[in-house]
C-alpha cells in the first residue's frame, strides 16, 4: 500500500471492507456494532461539522474521557481536515489538563460526560484558544446553556448541513493531506518534570505500525477491547493506526468498572496491558486461591509450581518429560483453561506487556498458564514501538527483536540509540529539548541503558540515568529490585534507594485490598490506609517478603532497611505518572528526610507531605513511620543480568 494518511486509509477501509465490523461498544448490557462504513460516515459527519465550525488546518483537537467511539471518531475527524489530534488523560487534574490544553492552543474539546465537561468549564477562563466543547454523552447537560458548548449529535447535525452546501468537502482536504502532517500531539508521562508534546506524523505512526505487522501475525479478524488510556501512545498505536492499517475490530467496554466483566464475555485475540495490570490480575488471582477451599488451593498451588517448572525447562531449552507433559495436560483440564477463561484470554492467541518492566516472576507465571505474554518497548517518540518478542523466543529479561525498519545502537555510555521513520518530528515548541535529543547523525537518545545480546534481543535493564553503583562500586538498577518487590501480592508500589550509599533501602507502599483482605482474615481492625500500614503486624509481613525477595538476590544487592509509606503513591501528587511510572527523583525530593534516616540508622522518622484530592483540594498528612531492618537467613544468589 503507498503511503497514506490515516484518514485516507479510513476511507479505504470504508471502500474495500464496508460492511465488515470496525468498532463495537457496549451499550447498557448490549454490543453494539459498526461497519467500516459506518465508521467513515460518522468520522465524516463530524468532520465537516468541525468545519462548520471553523475548524481549519493545523488546528487541534483535544478529547478527555474513557475509551468510547465517539472520542476515537472525534480524533479521525480532526485528522481529515489537517488538524492534529490531542488525547489526554481522563483522570487528570486541573493543573496538568490546563498545561496540555493551553500548550497545544487546543481550540476543540471533545469531552465524554459532564463530569469531564465541568472540569473543561472550570479552566475555560485559562484555555484563551479553546472554542468549542463538545460532550458525547448527555446525561445531566440538557439545560447547560453556552454557545460553545454542543453535542456530538448536534455537530454532526450542522455537518450534514454544511456537506450539502460544499459537496466534497471533506474528501478534498483528505486528498490534500501528506503522510509528513503533524497527525498526533502526545504528551510524555513527565517522569522527570513537565510532560513534552511529541509531534508525531501518519507517517511515523504508520511507520511503526507496519513493523509490527512485519513482524507479528496480526489479522483482520482479531479482536482488541479498547480500555488503557486514550492519551497513552500504546492505545493510539493500536485502536487508531493498527485497526486502520489492518482492519480489526476495536471494543470498548461499557464503563472502567466493567472491563474484566466485558474481557471475559469478549474474549479478545489481542491484548495490551502495563505490568501494573499484569501484576493486578496475578494479585486477584493469588486471593481467590487463597480463599477457595483447601483442596482447590492446593490443587492451584501444585499445578502452578509444576506449569512454572516446565516453563523454565523450556526457557532454558531444555526438554520436558512425558510425565511432566501429562501433568500439564492434567492442569490444563483442572487450572490453567479455566484460569484463562476468568481472565478473559480464552482465544488470546498473543497479548503484550509494555510502558515498563514485568518483573520476571510475574512474566513466567502467565505464560506457565498458557498465556502468549510477550515484552514490547518503544516510547511516545518513537510512535509506540520498535521492539517485540517473536513467538517461541519470549524471555522475560529482554525486550525482543527490533521491528523490521528500526536499528539500534549503544553508545558509548550503555544508552540505547534508535533509528527508524517512526521518530518523531520533534517536541512542540521546545527546539533545545528536540536537538538534546538527537545525535548528529540522526540517532535518537531513548534515555534506556541496555545491550544487545548474543541472540539479536535488545535487554533494557533501567533508565540510564537511573543506574548507578553502591559505595563498594556494586552496580546498582533500581528498577531489577523493584519489579522483585512488587511480585509480592502484598506490594503494590517500591522505590528502591542505593545510588552511592552502603546499602539498598526501600520505600514501600502496601497494596490496600490484597493486605485489608489478609488483615480481616486475622481478625485485624483497622481504619484507614494509614492506619493499616504503621500495624506491626503488616510491617511482618512485608519484612517477610522482602527477606524472602532478599533470597533471590545477589548479597550487595540485598534489601537492608524499609519503611512502609503512609500513602499510596499517587498521580494527583506528582510522585507517580498517569501510565504509573515512578517519577523517581521526585519521589527521593519530596521523601529525602526518610532516606537520610535510612543511612543514619533512625528506627523512625517524621513524614509530612501534601495529599492532592481529586477535585484539586490539597491537605497535609503528617505522622511519625518506623523504620524496619531486614532479617537475613538466606545465602547469596547468583549476580543478575545486570550486574
Amino acid at each position: 500500500m503507498n503511503a497514506m494518511t490515516l484518514p485516507q486509509l479510513l476511507r479505504h477501509n470504508a471502500e474495500q471492507m464496508a460492511a465488515l465490523p470496525a468498532m463495537r461498544e457496549k451499550n447498557h448490557g448490549i454490543w453494539e456494532t459498526f461497519t467500516w462504513a459506518q465508521y467513515w460516515q460518522e468520522v465524516r459527519d463530524f468532520a465537516l461539522g468541525l468545519a462548520a465550525h471553523g475548524f481549519r488546518r493545523g488546528d487541534k483537537l483535544a478529547v478527555i474521557g474513557d475509551n468510547r467511539p465517539r472520542l476515537y471518531w472525534a480524533q479521525l475527524a480532526a485528522q481529515c481536515l489537517g488538524g492534529t489530534a490531542v488525547p489526554t488523560y481522563q483522570d487528570s487534574i486541573a493543573g496538568e489538563l490546563v498545561f496540555v490544553l493551553d500548550h497545544a492552543e487546543v481550540s476543540v474539546v471533545v469531552a465524554e460526560d459532564q463530569e469531564q465537561v465541568d472540569k473543561i468549564r472550570s479552566l475555560q477562563t485559562e484555555l484563551p484558544h479553546l472554542e468549542l466543547v463538545v460532550y458525547d454523552d448527555p446525561k445531566g447537560l440538557q439545560h447547560y446553556l453556552s454557545a460553545g458548548l454542543k453535542s456530538f449529535a448536534d455537530v454532526q447535525a450542522a455537518g450534514r448541513e454544511f456537506g450539502d452546501a460544499h459537496p466534497g468537502y471533506v474528501e478534498a482536504e483528505i486528498d490534500g493531506g501528506d503522510p509528513d502532517d503533524l497527525a498526533l500531539l502526545t504528551y510524555t508521562s513527565g517522569t522527570t518534570g513537565r510532560p513534552k508534546g511529541v509531534m508525531l506524523s501518519h507517517a511515523n505512526l504508520l511507520s511503526s505500525a507496519q513493523g509490527f505487522v512485519a513482524a507479528e501475525d496480526i489479522r483482520a479478524t482479531d479482536d482488541l477491547l479498547c480500555y488503557l488510556p486514550m492519551a497513552w501512545i500504546g492505545d493510539s498505536l493500536f485502536s487508531l493506526v493498527l485497526t486502520l492499517l489492518v482492519g480489526f475490530t476495536c471494543n470498548c467496554p461499557e464503563r472502567p468498572q466493567t472491563v474484566q466483566r466485558d474481557l471475559r464475555e469478549l474474549g479478545p485475540t489481542i491484548a495490551i496491558a502495563p505490568p501494573r495490570i499484569w501484576e493486578n490480575m496475578l494479585t486477584q488471582l493469588r486471593l481467590r486461591a487463597a480463599d477457595s477451599t483447601p483442596l482447590k488451593h492446593r490443587l492451584f498451588e501444585f499445578f502452578r509450581a509444576h506449569a512454572e517448572r516446565a516453563e523454565q525447562l523450556k526457557g532454558e531449552g531444555k526438554p520436558v518429560s512425558p510425565l511432566s507433559r501429562l501433568g500439564l495436560a492434567l492442569g490444563e483440564v483442572l487450572v490453567y483453561g479455566p484460569v484463562r477463561d476468568q481472565l478473559g484470554m480464552r482465544r488470546a492467541r498473543w497479548v503484550y506487556t509494555g510502558g515498563a518492566p514485568l518483573g520476571p516472576d510475574t512474566f513466567r507465571f502467565f505464560r506457565a498458564f498458557g498465556i502468549n505474554i510477550k515484552q514490547v518497548w518503544g516510547s511516545t517518540e518513537l510512535a509506540g514501538l520498535a521492539s517485540l518478542q517473536p513467538d517461541g523466543e519470549a524471555d522475560p529479561d529482554t525486550v525482543g527483536r527490533l521491528i523490521p525498519g528500526a536499528e539500534a545502537r549503544i553508545d558509548a555510555n550503555g544508552e540505547v540509540l534508535i533509528r527508524s521513520a517512526a521518530i518523531f518530528k520533534g517536541y512542540y515548541k521546545q527546539p533545545d529539548a528536540t536537538v538534546a535529543t538527537m545525535t548528529d547523525d540522526g540517532w535518537f537518545r531513548t534515555g534506556d541503558s541496555g545491550f544487545v545480546d548474543r541472540r539479536g534481543h535488545l535487554v533494557v535493564v533501567d533508565r540510564a540515568k537511573d543506574v548507578g553503583k553502591l559505595a563498594d562500586g556494586t552496580p546498582f538498577a533500581p528498577q531489577f529490585v523493584e519489579n522483585k518487590l512488587k511480585f509480592s501480592p502484598y506490594i503494590a508500589e517500591a522505590v528502591a534507594f542505593g545510588d552511592r550509599r552502603p546499602f539498598v533501602a526501600a520505600i514501600v507502599a502496601i497494596d490496600l485490598t490484597t493486605i485489608g483482605n489478609w488483615a480481616e482474615r486475622r481478625n485485624l481492625a483497622y481504619t484507614s490506609f494509614q492506619d493499616l500500614s504503621a500495624k506491626p503486624e503488616v510491617r511482618r509481613l512485608i519484612g517477610e517478603e522482602i527477606a524472602e525477595v532478599n533470597a533471590s538476590l545477589p548479597n550487595a544487592a540485598r534489601i537492608r532497611r524499609f519503611l512502609l509509606l503512609n500513602k499510596e503513591f499517587d498521580a494527583d501528587d506528582n510522585e507517580i505518572t498517569r501510565t504509573r511510572k515512578i517519577r523517581r527523583r521526585f519521589v527521593a525530593e519530596k521523601y529525602a528526610a526518610i532516606v537520610e534516616a535510612f543511612y543514619r540508622g533512625d528506627r523512625e522518622v517524621e513524614v509530612t507531605t501534601e495529599i492532592t484530592y481529586e477535585d484539586g483540594r490539597k491537605a497535609i498528612l503528617s505522622s511519625i513511620i518506623a523504620i524496619e531492618d531486614v532479617f537475613e537467613t538466606a545465602e547469596p544468589a547468583r549476580e543478575p543480568a545486570y550486574a
